[in-house]
């Protein structure tokens, strides 16, 4: 910022000026400036004097009396210089009876560094009121709400998982009643017995593959099925085995059912409405004995029950004998489920012989989809 004050420049031809000349020539400046009007950067900060002590004069605002202490000293120590040549006589002599007093302080000068140094307190006494007084927004409503809901929605999942815990390994639904439906061949005590292990187990902790397990060895058990019924119920519904023939044996006959399984003994033939296979050219577990059990057991029992016996030199040559003398010739075991319908078909539509036509006596279904009859 330029100085308000010009510098002092020497008369010309006037030689080396005095003291005395040098204090005359400030004083007629400042008498200038004091008639003139002062400039916009001048304005607010005259400086006047007639002695080498300068006086300040600046307009002061309301409540800035306090802030701008600090500023009159700063101009003042910018603004103060004694010219080294202006004092008097007197002046020095009364200087040199006094003590030397200790040396000001340096502190930056210029309007400048004041400045700075304001703009560095005040950002100090921001920092320390925004840590002293920190100022709390309310939550919005939005954030409220969905926090009560998480809030509640967990306790009431812990809740749950608390009761659950409970009943699952608690006594209170342990398992003391078994209830068995679904068999023929067997008594539902057989299977009662084998599930006795898993009586007073918590019936949530009872799936079908325990079940299963414990069935396997009866036999004539396929497979089962499981329902809890609270809250100490057991429901068993057994899937038997279905008997689709009878293998003759030395002490009476094995009944077998579509997958070969032996599922009982009998000596009475007349027990079971099933062919009977002969198995002389094929024991029990032989591929072509599996071959002819397969095809029974795709047969509808209407069907079956009107067979005698059935045989197979071959799993590709299977035949069937019908109880009145009539032949299926059946073949492989492929499609037998389509089989299984033409046949049923074409004996329902030869049931009764047409006049003029001879009776059927052989049925080929080997070819399901242009069956034959002769």
């Amino acid at each position: 910022m330029p100085s308000p004050r010009k510098p002092r420049v020497p008369r010309t031809g006037s030689g080396q000026s005095s003291p005395r000349s040098s204090f005359q020539d400030d004083e007629a400046l400042d008498a200038s400036r004091l008639g003139s009007e002062p400039t916009g950067e001048e304005r607010g900060r005259v400086s006047l004097g007639s002695s080498s002590k300068v006086t300040v004069l600046r307009p002061v605002r309301d409540g800035d009396h306090g802030d701008h202490e600090d500023d009159y000293a700063d101009f003042a120590d910018e603004w103060h210089e004694a010219p080294e040549d202006s004092h008097d006589e007197d002046t020095a002599d009364a200087s040199e009876d006094e003590e030397p007093r200790p040396p000001k302080p340096v502190r930056a000068r210029g309007w400048g560094a004041r400045r700075a140094r304001k703009a560095a307190e005040a950002k100090a006494a921001e920092e320390a009121a925004a840590s002293r007084d920190v100022l709390a927004f309310p939550v919005p409503r939005a954030r409220r709400v969905r926090r009560r809901v998480i809030v509640i929605a967990a306790s009431a999942v812990a809740l749950v998982a608390g009761i659950m815990a409970l009943l699952v390994f608690s006594p209170v639904l342990a398992v003391r009643t078994i209830t068995v439906e679904g068999t023929k061949m067997l008594a539902p005590a057989q299977v009662v017995a084998a599930l006795k292990p898993i009586q007073g187990r918590p019936l949530p902790l009872v799936g079908p593959d325990d079940v299963s397990r414990l069935v396997t060895p009866i036999v004539q058990v396929k497979s089962v099925r499981t329902r809890a019924v609270p809250p100490n119920t057991l429901l068993v519904t057994v899937v038997e085995r279905v008997p689709v023939a009878l293998v003759k044996q030395s002490d009476g006959f094995s009944v077998v059912d579509g997958d070969g399984v032996e599922i009982a003994k009998t000596k009475d033939q007349s027990a079971f409405a099933v062919p009977v296979i002969d198995a002389s050219g094929a024991p029990i577990a032989h591929p072509t004995f599996l071959a002819i059990t397969s095809v029974l057991g795709a047969l509808p029992a209407d069907v079956l029950s009107q067979l005698a016996t059935a045989k197979a030199d071959s799993v590709d040559s299977v035949q069937l004998k019908l109880a009145d003398g009539k032949t299926v010739i059946w073949g492989n075991s492929q499609d037998r489920d389509l089989k299984a319908k033409v046949l049923a078909a074409l004996m329902k539509a030869n049931a009764t012989p047409v006049k003029g036509q001879p009776p059927v006596t052989v049925y080929d279904v080997s070819t399901p989809r242009h069956p034959v009859t002769r």
